[in-house]
């Protein structure tokens, strides 16, 4: 974890350090979808996944792959190992997904890992 150096709370509130810190994580798979209602069946489950989780997810990719980072969706909070075992178990779930991997949290802001 980044070091701390004498921050008073209030600095570390607003630099995202210490116990303010905003945990995520990032995640890759292969997509072998077909039909356009393959694609929104997909989007549409993880969203709903996304959102019954209350976490926000960026990403993108192309036909063959997808690739996201998910944070919580309250401000000073972050996403949970349960959050991270959530979107795993059911990108694994997903029959035209493969080569899944989910990396460990990581700090939002300054990218090392917990």
């Amino acid at each position: 974890m980044q070091k701390e150096k004498n921050r008073s709370k209030r600095l570390q509130k607003k630099l995202y350090l210490g116990e303010f810190a905003v945990m995520g994580f990032e995640f890759t798979c292969k997509v072998n979808l077909e039909a356009e209602l393959e694609f929104d069946a997909f989007f549409h489950g993880l969203g709903q996944l996304i959102e019954d989780k209350n976490l926000l997810v960026d990403g993108g990719g192309n036909k063959d792959n997808f690739e996201g980072y998910v944070t919580s969706g309250e401000r000073y909070s972050s996403a949970t190992e349960e959050d991270r075992k959530a979107v795993e178990g059911w990108l694994s779930s997903q029959p035209s997904i493969s080569e899944i991997q989910v990396a460990e949290l990581s700090d939002v802001y300054y990218g090392y890992s917990v």
